[in-house]
Formats: structure tokens, sequence, C-alpha cells
């Protein structure tokens, strides 16, 4: 499909939404800051269904990897069956899910909500409220970036403005606090924080983005006392850029070290490292000690940028991504673990924006591009950064084709309102061969993961489900939680033979 097709479809749908106008937030009024509401009983229904919690960013995995069996091999024309739906507050923040409980982080009005639920019917265990006054320069919605991190007993959360929160995940009273953004000096960043904080051991990791070294800092988890704080001026002062100008970087003590990419943990020639993804480049930190290991400069040269995906580690080679004309690089570890050598660079084949690409069998299959209109699924050899194969998601004609809303479009042949063409600039889970994508527009398909081509199976447009859906989909014991701007839903992909 031409480029400029894609681009006057998407024109279309802002124009109908600019005259329908946009969907508020539900009202609320605002409880007392920084507490805890339980239910009459914070006991969640016992599932025996097998299968596998969610209960961090992206799953145990890192990257959407999941190990699920018995799920549909394709969809009915309708979609599989709807367990249930919901109405909540604005945020990108994905759920997270651990038995059968669910954890959302989302804003209402003035105020951030973390709320669990249970995860088969949606009934609310708990909730914790705190204040909230941020408000996106970009005109964003205000709520929370970073998804909930599930222990068997805590959750933690990492709010838009820095505040971040361990509570018990039974009752969803707070254990501890820290403000992040009052207790560390933190430039002004682009949209807020976004960077989900990880678990290593009795260690949180947390990209914090404090001047002049507290880019990431180390949590103890129980407490929430300060650790270690790594990263910055002593990082990247006199670096090579690969720049025209300048040829090495002089640090100034005022620009972001602000990361919107969650950083992974990783074993490498049996050395762990953690390895973050900020604003300037690749880091590699030892959990233990905060002491840095190795760098790669990896930043666009245009001011307004991010890095967003996660860095990809297969073997003892790491790929990073970039919107923003930074493309991809695989780097592989050295022995030692102190080094990284280069294997290819291409501002051109893989630039994920803000989703992480899948890593399977030798081949990354990712969502490259910076806008809608140029955004396509690409899968590419991991060795050679090779495009193997890319789709805008849509492979025939739109003649036929009118939006009819912003996430919707009326196919005149049938008289249908169907699913939009597009994914934009999606996200997906793997699991049993398939991956399962969420386009930006709502659509929901299933594509077969295989580097011969691509093959989508079945495809349908979930409920409630509109533009923009930015966050990641989450699979737990067979059931598919989507979340968009203002609301959140489920959906039963297990086969009827495997229940």
């Amino acid at each position: 499909m031409y480029r400029r097709d894609i681009s006057s479809f998407v024109l279309l749908a802002v124009q109908i939404s600019f005259l329908t106008g946009c969907e508020n937030s539900p009202a609320k009024e605002p409880e007392a800051a920084g507490v805890a509401t339980v239910s009459e009983t914070t006991k969640a229904e016992h599932t025996d269904v097998d299968g596998e919690d969610w209960p961090v960013f992206l799953g145990d995995r890192n990257y959407s990897l999941s190990k699920e069996t018995g799920l549909l091999k394709s969809w009915p024309k309708q979609g599989p069956r709807l367990v249930w739906d919901r109405e909540i507050g604005t945020g990108y923040s994905a759920p997270s899910v651990r038995g059968n409980r669910l954890v959302i982080h989302h804003r209402i009005d003035d105020v951030e909500i973390v709320e669990c639920l249970d995860a088969g019917s949606a009934r609310v265990l708990w909730k914790y409220e705190s204040p909230s006054s941020f408000s996106d320069p970009y005109g964003y919605n205000n709520g929370p970036r970073c998804t909930p991190l599930l222990t068997k007993d805590r959750c933690y959360t990492f709010g838009a403005q820095g505040r971040l929160l361990c509570l018990e995940l039974e009752t969803g009273e707070k254990i501890w606090e820290r403000e992040t953004q009052k207790e560390f000096n933190i430039p002004r960043a682009f949209f807020g924080v976004g960077a989900t904080p990880i678990l290593e051991g009795n260690r949180l990791i947390v990209l914090v983005g404090g001047q002049p070294n507290s880019g990431v800092v180390a949590f103890d988890a129980k407490t929430g006392k300060t650790l270690w704080e790594s990263v910055g001026k002593k990082t990247w002062e006199g670096v090579e850029t690969g720049w025209p100008e300048p040829k090495k970087y002089k640090w100034s003590g005022e620009e972001m070290l602000v990361s919107y990419s969650s950083p992974v943990a990783a074993t490498i020639h049996g050395k762990r490292h953690i390895l973050c993804l900020v604003r300037q480049g690749l880091v590699s930190i030892d959990p233990e000690t905060g002491e840095e290991n190795f760098k790669y400069w990896f930043r666009s040269r245009l001011h307004d940028s991010v890095n967003a995906a996660r860095p990809v580690v297969i073997g003892d080679t790491i790929l990073i991504s970039a919107a923003y004309r930074t493309g991809a690089a695989l780097l592989k570890v050295s022995p030692d673990g102190k080094n990284v050598q280069e294997l290819w660079r291409d501002k051109r084949n893989l630039m994920t924006h803000w989703s992480t690409a899948t890593p399977l069998a030798g081949y990354v299959y990712g969502f490259s591009g910076r806008h809608e209109n140029e955004a396509a699924l690409k899968c590419v050899k991991v060795e050679t950064g090779e495009v193997v194969w890319q789709s805008p998601g849509w492979e025939g004609s739109i003649d036929h084709l009118t939006p009819v809303s912003k996430s919707t479009v009326k196919n005149s042949k049938t008289g249908n309102v169907e699913a939009w063409p597009y994914y934009g600039r999606g996200s997906s889970i793997y699991a049993e061969g398939n991956l399962i994508v969420l386009g930006e527009r709502g659509t929901l398909a299933l594509v077969k993961a295989s580097p011969d081509s691509f093959q989508e199976i079945s495809r349908f447009k979930p409920v409630r489900m509109e533009y923009p859906c930015w966050a990641a989909p989450v699979l737990s014991r067979g059931k598919l939680f989507l979340r968009c701007d203002n609301a959140l839903v489920c959906y039963d992909i297990k086969a009827p033979s495997s229940k």
C-alpha cells in the first residue's frame, strides 16, 4: 500500500475525531490523598485454569513471550468471547496479573489510582489514591505511563510525576513511598515518567533520571531505602558521539537523563547485567554495586526525541532500536562483560518507537516508525539486520473502506462497520506460533510468526478499544487484557477443548 494512501486515510480519521470531540475521563470527586479504599472482601475468586501470570511489564520473559497453550487457532468474525469490559481513567500503563488479581494504574481528574481487580470478573478488591498535577506538555493524556510490578505480596508503581509506591498486594495498604522528583535533581522531561522499574533480587531498579549521576537508582525493595545511584555525567562526559559536532559530548548539567525504556536484567557470559537505554545511550550496570560495565552512545540528533523500546538480549548480543532517525544496532558483549562490539547499525531497518521488538529463532518482529502513517510491522534477521518482510497490516485496496470513527471503517461492499485496516504503531504478544497484534486504533489481529511472509489469520474490533491503544496487551491463563485511553477489556482466547 502506498504511504500517501495511508496518510490520507489517517488524516480523515483525525478530522472525524476533531468533529466528534475528544472523549473525556469519567468524572469523579477525588478522595483524600494517599488513601487505600478496601472492599468488603479483598479475596479474589479462585482460578484453576492452567496458564501463566503476567506480573510485570511485557511478562516474565521481558519481551511479550508467552508459553500459554490451548489457545484459539483463529478467531470468530466478531472476535472471541468477551469476559468483561470496564471504564477506567486515563493513562498508558498496561495492567499486570498475578493469580486472579489484576492491577491497573490510571488517573481520574487530579487523582492517580492504583486499583486491584478480580481478573475474572473485574470486581474491585481495593484501590489506592494519591494526588497528581502532571500535565503533559505535548497534549497527550496526563495519566500514569508505567506498568505495575507485582510480587507474591507487594505491588510497586511509578506515577507520572515520579511517585514510587510500594503497596500490600492483598489490601492496598501503603508500605513505603518515595517522591523522586522532590528527592532528586530531575530536569523536566518530555512526557513525564515512563520507564517501568524492574526487580532484581531485593533491588528495585528505577530510571529516575536525576542529575548529575542519578540516572539509575536502586532502592531496597522492602524498605525503599536508596542503595546506589549511577549513570550521568561520569558516564557520558567526553564520549564520542559519531556526530559532526560535537564529536565528543560535553556535559552541561542541565540535560535530561530521562528514559522511556524499561531496563532489563540479563546474564551474559555468566555475568549479571542491568541494561538501561537512557536518553544518551545504552549502559550496563552491576546490580550489586551500581558500577558501570560498558556504555554505547545511541541518541538521535533531534532534541525532541526519546529512547523508549527496551534493549533486547539475544545470547551474547543486544539489539537496541529507536525512532527519530536513530534506527537499530546489534552489539556483541565481550567475554569479560566490560565492552561491546558493534556488529551492525542501520538507521532505517527497525525504528521502534515505544513497543519492544519480540525475538524469535534468529529474527525479531517489531513495529517500526515514528509516525502512524509510516509505521509497519517488520520481520528483521538479527544476524544481518536485513528486513525480511514488512507490512502496515493491510495489503489490499482501501477504495471500498471509509472511516466512520477514529477506530473503525465502513465497508461499502458489505455495509458493515469493521476494524481499522492498518496497525500503525502497534504492540504484540507471541503465543503458540502466532503474534497477537493490537493496533494503535484498536484493531486486534492474529498474525503468523514466520519469516516466510506476512500472514494475517484473523482480525476484529474489540469493544471499547479506541485510538490511542498504546498500552501493551497482556495474556494470562487464556485471558487477553487490552487497555486504551479510558477502558479496560478482557477476552477469553482459550480454545473450548482446552478448558
